[in-house]
């Protein structure tokens, strides 16, 4: 008996079966069978049911003699599912790899539920990606383990479809759920399960892929057949009715069912306008008949308490205080751009003070990056130097050292040690807005060696420099007075990139002193603080962003699969480039597994450096983070399956698979075997690495950014370091990382 039942209703998708089923049948999870229901489909999905049937023992196609619509057509299948769980996936939609291991494991966990809730992301036919606005609520659902909806209610908030849960199939069959006809048949098949479910569990990990098609979307077309939603919710009321155990719920869904019928009477595609007066009247109907005795009703659904001519004219209010809120919202904008022009032009009459400091990292986002190393040097070499950091909002501030001064981005506070400051350091541009006074110094740090495309390279790739104003960002550039450079490449790269009047300062990077300097056991501290145990070897993996896919998220690893393929004595440790840090890619898994101690999610730790110096060895593709990491002598890999996509879409100055740091791993197998061979510490890595060190850390000496603070500040022009000894590269902790694991 599998698993998971995975009934596919299919009816004119020709175009995206083959994805949705090869999803399902490449999952690492293949204790499943697929019931697929071709409904009497008019174009080619019969034919491919067979074929995918004929070459897989999982997949049984079940043709019907007509057309019956979505809900029977999972009825039809439900008499042959066999498995544990029932999942009712859409035949247009995808699952996510490695989706069916997460929810075998979830239910594993907490003892088979009767009903498993996960998270999904919509994908757009133009390529955009959002994901679920309440996938909150799973995360902390998540760590309430098992639960119903009268001790979480908050799940009945998530969209109320039957595609994000999965059912145990004796729970189904013992209470006779099956779909009705109709256009909204989840309707009557979510509500009555969830409030029937004793244990209920969820999983914070998008499962499905669910697609936004241009045409063909039901509930996106323009018909009276979305009257059916009454018929839907009377279903639904009905079920109450046979079961009072479950009267508490009555306002519950009486007031989702107002909000669920204006929501459709809103939207402008989905009721002919000439039939919306008429929806509305049996909405009101509905809403008077099934009110609750003594229920209160919510000020947004008093609506329904009048005529539809009051709904016109409320509606048309709401748009009339829009309009006005946002000619007000200009009208102060406008005002408050004079005053502070007004401002800044007293405040520029002032006297630079030569001992201020300003800095900025990561736009705004704390004390970070090389300027964090320059502010810590600058406070102990220049003590009469006063710093103050931009930050942008008060979250970020909170969240500062005690002893940090800062000031928030915009205020009149901003405005003041902006105009007054004479050192600027940051390692993005300062905003345009920020006027740069004669006798003020830039310094802009970069955020490490380029491996990609950047600044002016970008205008011969179109799909890179997507949102970037180019122009703007070289104008902003023009006010730089010094580039910092780790290596001659850097120099290069930069001073083509960016063709401005600075001067390349060979400081190397700040930020990277602390991995030059790094003594023996100089990441125990943090390994103890992510709980990771002494003996474990560490593999960090760090992918970065793809501009070939728009959202920049490309899952080319398995993490769960990685994580497992490189066995007992190892932690996996993951963090993602920080631009896809509050997108979909943490729901693709990351955070699940984080939860579950399958690996570690270090992507909001603040200081990748602590990071780096907790593990034993980088696993990357693409990512700048290389270059820093090879300060530390350790093992590095690169993982480049999908080089010439990358290369070809954002430009590369390097051929990393030619001229790579470590071994290059082109597939997933090859990658795995290096690990499992022991290959990846071996004296061929060795020899790469020493080749790489030797070009890209040129100028990384350890006293970077007090080279910085002395040349650029103090003014001690020729200054060089004390000679002394410099530790010799350290391991994460104490042992030996070349010794068997």
């Amino acid at each position: 008996m599998p698993r998971f039942s995975i009934i596919l209703p299919c009816f004119k998708v020709q175009g995206f079966l083959r994805e949705c089923l090869d999803s399902v049948l490449e999952q690492s999870f293949g204790d499943l069978e697929v019931i697929a229901v071709d409904d009497c489909s008019p174009d080619g999905c019969g034919a491919i049911l067979d074929e995918y049937a004929a070459r897989d023992p999982r997949v049984k196609a079940v043709h019907l003699p007509e057309n019956v619509g979505l809900g029977r057509a999972r009825n039809a299948g439900m008499p042959h599912a066999t498995g544990d769980y029932l999942f009712f996936l859409d035949s247009d939609d995808t699952l996510t790899p490695g989706a069916l291991r997460a929810m075998a494991d979830r239910l594993a966990g907490t003892g088979d539920p009767d009903v498993l809730i996960f998270d999904y992301v919509r994908t757009y036919w133009w390529g955009g990606t959002r994901r679920n606005v309440l996938a909150p609520v799973l995360g902390e659902a998540a760590d309430a383990g098992t639960f119903s909806a009268a001790e979480r209610p908050e799940v009945l908030d998530l969209l109320m479809v039957v595609w994000n849960k999965i059912y145990r199939r004796d729970f189904v069959e013992r209470h006779g759920f099956a779909f009705p006809p109709g256009y909204y048949e989840d309707t009557p098949w979510t509500f009555p399960v969830l409030l029937s479910a004793e244990r209920m569990t969820a999983l914070d990990r998008v499962c499905v892929e669910y697609r936004q098609r241009r045409q063909g979307n039901i509930l996106s077309t323009t018909s009276r057949k979305h009257f059916d939603i009454h018929e839907q919710y009377e279903r639904v009321f009905a079920y109450l009715d046979a079961h009072p155990e479950l009267h508490t719920w009555r306002g519950f869904l009486h007031a989702k069912m107002a909000e669920h019928c204006l929501d459709i009477l809103a939207k402008p595609d989905r009721l002919p306008p000439s039939d919306k007066g008429e929806f509305f009247r049996r909405t009101a109907e509905m809403f008077r008949a099934r009110k609750p005795e003594g229920a209160t009703v919510a000020e947004e659904h008093r609506v329904l308490e009048g005529g539809y001519a009051g709904y016109l004219a409320r509606r048309q209010a709401a748009r009339a205080g829009r309009v006005l809120e946002r000619r007000a919202e200009r009208v102060r904008a406008a005002a408050a751009g004079r005053v502070h022009r007004a401002r800044s032009a007293l405040l520029m009459r002032r006297p630079l003070d030569p001992d201020l400091a300003v800095y900025s990292a990561f736009s705004h986002r704390g004390v970070l990056g090389d300027p964090a190393a320059i502010h810590r040097a600058a406070r102990e070499i220049a003590p009469r130097m006063r710093g103050v950091w931009v930050v942008r909002d008060e979250e970020t501030a909170a969240l500062l050292p005690p002893d940090v001064e800062h000031v928030l981005l915009g205020s009149a506070a901003y405005d003041r040690v902006t105009a007054r400051a004479t050192y600027f350091v940051n390692n993005v541009n300062w905003p345009g807005g920020l006027t740069k006074r004669p006798g003020t110094v830039h310094v802009h740090t970069h955020q490490g060696t380029p491996l990609k495309y950047m600044g002016a390279d970008l205008l011969g790739k179109p799909g890179a420099r997507h949102g970037f104003d180019v122009p703007k960002m070289l104008w902003r550039a023009d006010r730089w007075d010094y580039s910092l450079v780790a290596n001659r490449h850097s120099e290069l790269v930069w001073e083509r990139a960016f063709p401005c009047h600075f001067t390349s300062l060979r400081s190397g990077s700040p930020r990277n002193d602390v991995l030059v300097n790094a003594g023996p056991g100089a990441g125990a501290a943090t390994r103890a603080r992510l709980g990771i145990p002494e003996d474990h070897t560490v593999v960090l993996y760090a992918p970065t962003r793809r501009e070939y896919r728009r959202g920049g998220h490309v899952e080319r690893i398995d993490l769960a699969r990685f994580a497992e393929d490189l066995g007992d004595g190892h932690t996996l440790v993951v963090r993602l480039h920080p631009s896809l840090a509050t997108g979909h890619a943490r729901g693709m898994g990351l955070s699940d597994l984080h939860r579950r101690g399958v690996l570690i999610d270090a992507t909001d730790e603040p200081h990748v450096e602590e990071v780096m110096l907790a593990s034993d060895v980088l696993v990357t593709d693409y990512s700048a983070l290389m270059f820093d990491y090879a300060n530390l002598d350790r093992p590095i890999v690169i993982h480049a399956d999908d080089w010439t996509a990358y290369a070809a879409s954002r430009g590369a100055y390097v051929d990393i698979t030619a001229e790579p740091p470590g071994h290059v791993s082109r597939s997933y197998r090859e990658l795995a075997w290096l690990f499992a061979s022991g290959s990846w510490r071996d004296q061929d890595g060795e020899r790469l690495r020493a080749a790489f060190r030797e070009r890209f850390c040129e100028y990384d000496d350890g006293h970077a950014a007090e080279r910085v603070v002395r040349t650029v500040m103090l003014g001690e022009e020729g200054w060089t370091p004390e000679p002394v000894a410099l530790p010799a590269p350290a391991a994460a902790s104490d042992r030996d990382v070349l010794t068997a694991s």
